[in-house]
């Protein structure tokens, strides 16, 4: 059978949990016989609900504005030896 979107392309037809499906794979067209896509809504109907865990937000970041950290490092000064803190 021809694609009536393409005109010029032959259907593939593959069978998925007895359904057959007809596409067309140049422009991804999906065709059913009669009575298949009744099949489709029959056979979603009746499976079972897939329950999507619940939304978890990300973890918090530790606010740094609360800690001892406020300064940035500003206005600490590393000494270069044990000698320069006696005379400071």
């Amino acid at each position: 059978m021809k694609c009536p979107q393409c005109t010029d392309v032959t259907l593939v037809m593959t069978e998925r949990q007895g359904v057959e499906i007809d596409y067309c794979p140049s422009c991804r067209g999906v065709w059913l016989d009669r009575g298949e896509l009744d099949k489709l809504i029959e056979r979603s109907a009746s499976a079972p609900a897939v329950v999507q865990p619940a939304y978890q937000p990300p973890p918090r970041r530790p606010d740094f504005a609360d800690s001892d950290y406020h300064h940035g490092g500003y206005g600490k000064r590393k000494h270069k030896s044990w000698l320069s803190e006696i005379f400071d």
